[in-house]
């Protein structure tokens, strides 16, 4: 699956990476960097989390095979 985030809109609140260290990584000003990842299915839970975690809904998930 592909997590997808409109990093030009992130605030920098931090809930994604707070609720799923595993998938999102933020720099040291605490923004989320990566626009495009692909996450293996096992981690969806925590990809939901991390989508659902963010207050200005920029995050979502892509599970169309390419």
């Amino acid at each position: 699956m592909k997590i997808r985030t409109e990093i030009h809109k992130c605030v920098g609140h931090a809930r994604c990476a707070a609720v799923a260290p595993d998938i999102f990584e933020l720099n040291d000003d605490g923004f989320n960097e990566i626009a495009e990842r692909d996450v293996d299915e096992a981690l969806r839970t925590q990809a939901l989390r991390g989508m659902r975690a963010c207050p200005e809904r920029i995050i979502s998930i892509d599970d169309a095979n390419d």
